[in-house]
């Protein structure tokens, strides 16, 4: 196996044990909508950290550092935006949020 070889394949491995990784969060996130152990400031710096990386991973070939941005990009969209349902659902404000 050659290095390059050796260097796609722990790329691939990476990729899908740093994905994995982050699935336990997101599938208890989904079942118990209670995301009150969640900062919100890090879910925010984490999609501002993830729009200023997409200007790095734009510029590179497709391969496995696409898959994993676009799954930390849409992982991390999608708790803040849970973060801000379901935090106000559970604070009672519910019909003010539009």
């Amino acid at each position: 196996m050659t290095g390059a070889s050796v260097a796609l394949l722990a790329r691939m491995v990476s990729t899908v044990l740093f994905a994995s990784s982050a699935l336990p969060m997101v599938i208890k996130a989904i079942r118990t909508r209670d995301l009150a152990s969640y900062s919100p400031a890090n879910l925010v710096l984490a999609n501002v950290g993830n729009a200023v990386h997409c200007i790095y991973v734009v510029h590179l070939p497709p391969g496995p550092i696409w898959a994993l941005h676009g799954f930390y990009v849409v992982t991390s969209a999608l708790m803040l935006l849970w973060w801000l349902r379901f935090h106000h659902i559970r604070h009672g404000v519910e019909g003010k949020l539009a």
